[in-house]
């Protein structure tokens, strides 16, 4: 397993080392306590989830707040996604900014998204499933989003508006401006 800082703090790109002969590969997805000695993070999580999703389907941009906040190790296990993070903490240097990744079933990288961000992700496939790994159980009273199309964050989604597949609660979203973090 590779680590590899991304431009906000305390985000990582987790990159597996995979082993490959004519039979096919193998790699181990997560591993918590390299994860802990490498990271210096709580690789702990007691939550996973899966999603499945069509082309130009966006998720996001999601989070959790108060004691449900949660850090997340997120995957593709099958297709492309553009997936986002983008850091929410006041108190830290990277407060405001986002970062994007390209997950795809074949790089097999993960994104570990820390407590105090949001995050999203937009489908560039046919389909895509995505998984992920969370550190803290799900609570609907705490849960928030900023607007995909936040005119503060202009995030790149690699989608055509015309293209932009929306739920109902994520065109219900606060600005990040209107966001209590």
């Amino acid at each position: 397993m590779k680590v590899k800082e991304t431009p906000l703090n305390d985000c990582y790109i987790i990159e597996p080392t995979i082993f490959k002969d004519d039979r096919g590969y193998f790699f181990e997805k997560f591993n918590e306590k390299k994860f802990e000695e490498l990271t210096g993070m709580n690789g702990h999580f007691v939550q996973d989830n899966i999603s499945k999703s069509s082309y130009g389907v966006l998720r996001g941009l999601h989070l959790q707040k108060g004691e449900y906040a949660q850090a997340k190790l997120v995957s593709c296990l099958e297709g492309r996604v553009w997936d986002v993070a983008v850091d929410l903490r006041k108190d830290s240097s990277t407060f405001g900014k986002w970062f994007g990744i390209e997950l795809t079933d074949s790089n097999n990288l993960q994104l570990y998204v820390p407590r105090g961000f949001a995050h999203g992700f937009s489908v560039l496939s046919e389909t895509a499933i995505f998984s992920y790994k969370c550190d803290n159980y799900y609570n609907r009273d705490s849960e928030g989003s900023v607007y995909w199309n936040d005119a503060d964050l202009k995030i790149d989604w690699k989608l055509a508006i015309e293209d932009i597949i929306l739920s109902e609660k994520d065109k219900l979203s606060s600005t990040f401006k209107d966001e209590n973090f």
